[in-house]
């Protein structure tokens, strides 16, 4: 029993090896990804409190973040990286945030508790929600992708961050597309100043 214990783990050390040093930032999509410039997938979950969220009852923009499981190590720093700066995100970028993952509701409300999270996470159980934005699965197709997305206030997807191990860095690279996005949005449908000349 030892010894094939070892060699799963020198097979899972050894295919570590295969894997990118870094985070894959995508600015595009691949076949099983959505795509910067395409509309998300309009969705209707349960969060912890019982509520129904709906992407499409939601007019600013948003970040929407998949993570692999409820009261895991990862993302539980990820959910608390996000918690700390949630309120920051709702007042300078006018946006809002969920997390999605495949557990139930009840799943959802412990993890909020045991959290303090003041902000929806929500249950898509069966994964409807995962396949539907096309989120690629992790570590050779073995675990739930750690990916976020933020979208527009139509719902159109700016950005992509897909990085499994450094959970907390979806929190700097949301807010960093959030800062994008704020004046690109300003600068839309600014009105000039114009003054009348003096007589």
């Amino acid at each position: 029993m030892f010894c094939q214990i070892l060699s799963v783990s020198m097979l899972f050390v050894n295919a570590l090896a295969f894997m990118p040093a870094g985070p894959i930032q995508r600015s595009f999509g691949t076949s099983l990804n959505l795509k910067v410039g395409e509309t998300a997938p309009d969705f209707k979950l349960e969060d912890q409190n019982g509520k129904f969220v709906s992407r499409s009852s939601i007019k600013k923009p948003l970040v929407v973040y998949f993570y692999p499981a409820d009261s895991t190590p990862g993302c539980t720093a990820q959910s608390n990286a996000f918690n700390a700066q949630v309120k920051d995100i709702r007042k300078q970028y006018g946006a809002d945030l969920v997390g999605i993952s495949g557990q139930n509701a009840e799943s959802k409300q412990k993890f909020a508790a045991e959290l303090g999270l003041d902000f929806s996470i929500l249950a898509d159980e069966g994964d409807a929600v995962r396949k539907a934005f096309g989120v690629p699965k992790a570590g050779f197709g073995f675990f739930p992708g750690r990916v976020t997305y933020v979208l527009d206030k139509s719902g159109e997807c700016v950005f992509v961050y897909d990085n499994l191990v450094d959970a907390e860095s979806h929190v700097q690279k949301a807010t960093e597309a959030l800062a994008e996005l704020k004046p690109a949005a300003k600068a839309g449908f600014a009105l000039p100043k114009f003054e009348l000349p003096k007589f």
